[in-house]
């Protein structure tokens, strides 16, 4: 019996383990094992291995100093770390402003929050996923104590210009705090918070080839930020509890592998990414782009299919090997349509049968070829099933297909 072949197009949701990544970490598992707190020179080995990893992850956030890096469990934690860090660290404001689209792990916590009597703004994106900034900075006043906003959105890649956000919010208001959620973007385009009016950005090693149950939070040196878990001394105080040596190692090396390939996200994954894409719309004539085809990561595409399921879909291309997703993989339990592209006004013709495929730097032409050839079968097949004949018939008509 033969494998079943797979085209794995969901990046976005988490990625494989590189394999240099498995090797430098393989070793502090069996043979490096000691609690890095002891003062014997074999757990001391351990702390100097988690001194040199910091340094690593400093470089990659683009930060001044590794005291400013803090290793977390995932990008929900480094999330929760710096909201929750932020509020109890300072009670004297109870406004917050986040947007409508942000992933699950913000949106969920700004939700329980307003039920803990905190105030909150969201803000709306536009009809390709770009945030209404100035009704972001409208939004800013005196009682503002933090603004949340993610770098590049999960769902359609759209990137938000975090820079000019953080500088424009100080500007209005000096004492609110500006945190970013990055987890999208790292790996994808380059990181760089010196210099920036960020106070706190997040990321999470599975979405750059680190193993899932890894993560970090830049927090800068003149943020004071309040630790959700309290006890022993580990990462300065902020993070108590035996650091996970291993996982930190492998992040280090996938941050460093990940800075190296960044000019090759940035040219052939995009290629890939574009001709995918071209090739999808091109042949089938109920897709749309469910985004702006500009100012995104390059390994992300997010198309709609108009008057079929996206369910029904994922499951076909399941059955020929080809690995998609209808959203973000927190809510793919859920049968609500995204969150996203509501939130961006996508036609309700579309919103139930939209397909994100996310590629990597292990993707390759001849699984994009693959694709391309067996979407046209599945998106046809199901359209012909449709109980929207009609519909499908006049757009087809206004699209001048005979």
């Amino acid at each position: 019996m033969t494998d079943k072949k797979l085209i794995y197009l969901d990046n976005n949701a988490t990625t494989k383990v590189d394999e240099k990544v498995l090797e430098v970490m393989l070793p502090y598992f069996s043979r490096y094992y000691g609690n890095p707190s002891s003062i014997y020179e074999f757990g001391g080995k351990n702390q100097r291995a988690i001194k040199e990893a910091r340094e690593t992850i400093k470089d990659f956030f683009g930060a001044r100093s590794s005291k400013e890096i803090f290793f977390t469990a995932s990008g929900s934690e480094s999330a929760n770390m710096a909201i929750r860090g932020i509020l109890n660290a300072d009670k004297s404001k109870n406004h917050l402003i986040t947007t409508k689209v942000e992933h699950a792990c913000v949106l969920n916590l700004y939700k329980q929050l307003e039920k803990e009597g905190y105030n909150v703004t969201y803000i709306g994106v536009n009809s390709v996923g770009e945030l209404n900034t100035e009704e972001l900075y409208a939004a800013v006043n005196e009682k503002t104590a933090l603004v949340s906003c993610m770098y590049a959105n999960n769902e359609t890649g759209i990137i938000f210009p975090v820079e000019e956000i953080a500088q424009k919010v100080k500007s209005i208001n000096k004492d609110t705090k500006v945190y970013v959620d990055a987890v999208q973007a790292a790996g994808k385009i380059k990181l760089n918070v010196q210099n920036t009016d960020i106070d706190m950005m997040g990321i999470s090693g599975h979405k750059f080839h680190a193993p899932k149950g890894i993560g970090s939070l830049y927090v800068k040196s003149s943020v004071l930020l309040s630790p959700l878990v309290i006890g022993g001394h580990q990462e300065n105080g902020k993070r108590a509890g035996t650091e996970n040596v291993p996982y930190i190692i492998g992040l280090a090396k996938a941050a460093e592998l990940a800075q190296d390939a960044l000019p090759y996200e940035a040219t052939k994954v995009k290629e890939l990414r574009d001709k995918l894409e071209k090739g999808i719309l091109s042949k089938i004539y109920n897709a749309r782009l469910n985004s702006s085809a500009y100012n995104r990561v390059p390994n992300t595409t997010n198309i709609g299919f108009e008057y079929i399921e996206g369910e029904l879909i994922l499951l076909n291309l399941d059955d020929i090997g080809i690995c998609a997703s209808s959203g973000s993989a927190c809510t793919s339990g859920s049968l609500d349509p995204s969150h996203v592209l509501k939130a961006m006004g996508v036609p309700f013709t579309a919103l139930h049968g939209s397909i994100r495929f996310s590629l990597s730097r292990y993707t390759t032409e001849e699984e994009i070829n693959y694709t391309i050839e067996k979407m046209p079968e599945v998106v046809n097949k199901l359209t012909a099933l449709s109980p929207f004949q009609k519909e499908l018939k006049e757009l087809k008509e206004r699209k001048g297909i005979v």
